[in-house]
């Protein structure tokens, strides 16, 4: 997939080209996922789950990122390969995007509502994987998505971009709320640690000088 044109926006004055193509293709899967971080939440979104479409719909449209997201996959047994390599080339999709990650906040984090459902988000992009898991989804499908596969995804995106990630769920009891709450405030975590830090300009926010 060449990189749409939608995502040549102007980039930061402190960093360049924060943009990233990614390709991985399996015996299972063949995803292609292109994006900006200093974007305007322009997304085409096309991985045949619908309901995933929807959700990184809410990480391009909150985090401001540029996103293009193409998957096929063996989705007549299931979803989960899709769902699973759609996170891992997203995350390395991050990782390219960042670089040596220098100048950038690193940290972020944002409490979502959605009617009654409310999700806390943290992140760091800390080169340490680790993720921290605390959604209780009442069902176990939202239309044809396994809930299950939120997890799944976020696991995938955390490995392969090297963030530590933090998910609470304060509140909720209808599935769909609570899962696009998590989106939401996972894309506002992403657009805050992203952002440029123009006191840290050039610098790797690290006391090691390495992340």
């Amino acid at each position: 997939m060449q990189t749409s044109d939608r995502l040549q926006v102007a980039t930061s004055p402190y960093l360049v080209n924060r943009t990233a193509s990614v390709t991985r293709k399996t015996g299972e899967t063949d995803v292609q996922v292109s994006l900006n971080l200093d974007g305007t939440g322009y997304c085409v979104a096309k991985t045949g789950i619908p309901f995933l479409d929807h959700m990184l719909h809410q990480i391009s449209s909150h985090g401001l990122i540029d996103l293009e997201v193409q998957a096929t996959g063996d989705i007549e047994i299931d979803d989960h390969h899709t769902n699973e390599d759609v996170g891992i080339t997203l995350g390395m999709a991050f990782a390219k995007a960042l670089g040596d990650r220098k100048g950038i906040v690193r940290f972020g984090h944002f409490v979502a509502p959605l009617d009654e459902a409310l999700v806390q988000v943290t992140l760091d992009f800390s080169g340490r994987p680790h993720l921290s898991y605390g959604l209780e989804i009442p069902t176990q499908r939202v239309g044809t998505y396994d809930t299950q596969l939120v997890r799944e995804f976020f696991v995938a995106i955390v490995n392969h971009s090297q963030m530590t990630l933090h998910i609470r769920q304060l509140d909720g009891i209808n599935s769909h709320h609570i899962i696009e709450a998590t989106f939401k405030a996972f894309a506002r975590s992403l657009r805050m640690a992203a952002e440029v830090d123009p006191r840290r300009a050039h610098t790797i926010p690290s006391s090691k000088g390495v992340l």
